[in-house]
């Protein structure tokens, strides 16, 4: 006879995970609010934790060196962000070396998804020192919730193909185009508030789906890794890295848009 599971213990984490998901809101709010050095600081020590994360995902018995990349990465975003843009890359390119070299376990995983850690980050505090850099903030944020929002309940409600059994299972192809359609809504809403054109629906649509690619990107790594969280630094949530993969694919495209027009001089 199986014991029945009483009841509570189905929620048993949910005041944990709701209470830790406050907090990063609370302070996630106020730091993009402040902007400058507070925003700052806050990506810089996101960024670390999240390359500590990949190393000790990597190399699980290096944790010293996962420990002196994780500050290394802290610090080359807080420095990269006070001078020219080259300048900016190569202080951003020093934990991905230093890893490149070091790091023997999955070293083309490292090399391959370090550097979008760094630029992500780097975009972040890019798009926050915009004019209007909030506004743009808040909406790559929404992007990004949106986008697991509809794909979440879209995945449940109709189901159907898998977009990518072999990395994601759970992820089917009417989650997948459902955070599309949220998105696109979404960036209806902030054409008036952005002064942006209809462009920007297939913006933000682009942006779901570069969402979707960088959830997909870290769950493959944690299946390489054998992990089923990046680490346990979120109480209920898991990993930073596990909080903050749809961001880091989002965050990516949005620099790279930024580049392209002309928004960062690739000149000092």
């Amino acid at each position: 006879m199986t014991a029945s599971v009483p009841p509570s213990s189905k929620w048993e984490d949910l005041k944990t995970r709701t209470l830790s998901a406050l907090l990063m809101i609370a302070v996630g709010a106020v730091d993009i609010w402040l902007g400058g050095a507070w925003f700052l600081a806050m990506i810089a020590l996101v960024c670390g934790l999240m390359m500590w994360e990949l190393v000790r995902m990597l190399e699980p018995g290096k944790v010293m060196l996962a420990r002196a990349l994780g500050v290394l990465a802290l610090l080359s975003v807080a420095v990269a962000v006070k001078m020219s843009f080259l300048v900016d890359l190569l202080a951003l390119a020093a934990p991905v070396v230093v890893g490149a070299l070091l790091i023997r376990a999955q070293r083309i995983v490292f090399v391959l998804y370090a550097p979008v850690i760094m630029l992500a980050a780097y975009g972040l505090v890019t798009a926050r020192a915009l004019e209007n850099g909030i506004t743009w903030l808040v909406w790559l944020i929404l992007v990004v919730v949106i986008t697991d929002i509809a794909g979440y309940f879209a995945g449940r409600m109709f189901g159907g193909p898998k977009f990518w059994p072999s990395v994601s299972p759970k992820k089917t192809w009417s989650g997948t185009v459902a955070g599309w359609i949220g998105a696109g809504a979404l960036g209806a809403v902030f054409m008036p508030v952005t002064g942006v054109g209809a462009v920007l629906i297939l913006v933000s649509m682009i942006t779901s789906f570069a969402s979707q690619m960088g959830d997909i990107a870290e769950s493959a790594i944690k299946r390489r890794a054998g992990v089923k969280d990046s680490s346990r630094l979120i109480p209920g949530h898991g990993g930073v890295l596990d909080r903050f993969d749809g961001l880091i694919g989002a965050a990516l495209l949005v620099l790279i848009v930024l580049i392209v027009s002309g928004r960062v001089p690739v000149q000092p």
